[in-house]
């Protein structure tokens, strides 16, 4: 996993516009909204390297915000920081590298938890679940922005052709690296679909597990709170 990330991270918003026509931006600003981030809470932004989501928070949290990017690639967590000094924010964000199966912090400690376009890439998605549950405090609440499984047949085809077709010709053209992108398109294929996720996520220890789909189901928002 962190050789595919190691080789494509100063492109990967690049690809990103690409290989979702900049929807992906929407994508993240409807999870914002979800969020509705605000000052004086602790967010934890897993598989955040980039800081994509972690800015997001911070410009609608302001200052007063205590925000964790926690990744398991350092180069990912290298892009992230320099695009933060880039915005002229050489304070307010912690960077921590690490495995979301194993995370290096203590019980009932973060208001919010989010993960974006990282989950799937988690070996054992139940183990990073509970551990999610686990530093949640009390009534804190969990949101993750996924690709996901689009229900209406045509329409699922059609994305199946785009996926294995265009977008590992186009990582290779942009990145110089095909295999990671096709690895990409088959690591979407196997996440579990809306409504296992939903139960998966009461089974963790959450409560409330609710998703909502986007872009016919491309993508996916699930949310809950701690139990």
């Amino acid at each position: 996993m962190r050789g595919v990330f190691d080789s494509v991270a100063d492109k990967y918003d690049i690809m990103n516009d690409f290989m979702s026509g900049g929807m992906h931006r929407l994508w993240k600003d409807r999870l914002i909204r979800e969020i509705r981030p605000r000052p004086g809470l602790k967010y934890l932004d897993v598989a955040g390297g980039t800081g994509d989501i972690a800015f997001r928070i911070k410009k609608r949290a302001g200052t007063n915000s205590d925000i964790t990017i926690f990744d398991l690639n350092e180069q990912m967590l290298t892009v992230g920081r320099d695009r933060a000094v880039d915005r002229g924010w050489l304070n307010g964000f912690e960077w921590i590298t690490g495995n979301a199966e194993s995370l290096p912090f203590e019980d009932n400690s973060f208001d919010v938890y989010t993960i974006a376009f990282g989950l799937r890439n988690v070996t054992h998605i139940d183990t990073a679940l509970r551990e999610a549950a686990r530093v949640l405090k009390p009534g804190g609440r969990f949101f993750c922005l996924e690709f996901s499984h689009v229900r209406a047949p045509l329409l699922a085809k059609a994305y199946d052709l785009y996926s294995y077709n265009v977008i590992p010709k186009v990582g290779k053209l942009i990145t110089k690296d095909e295999e990671s992108y096709q690895y990409l398109v088959e690591s979407i294929r196997k996440m579990p679909k809306q409504a296992d996720l939903r139960d998966r996520m009461t089974e963790s220890g959450m409560k409330n597990a609710t998703f909502s789909e986007l872009s016919a189901g491309i993508v996916a928002i699930h949310k809950a709170m701690k139990a």
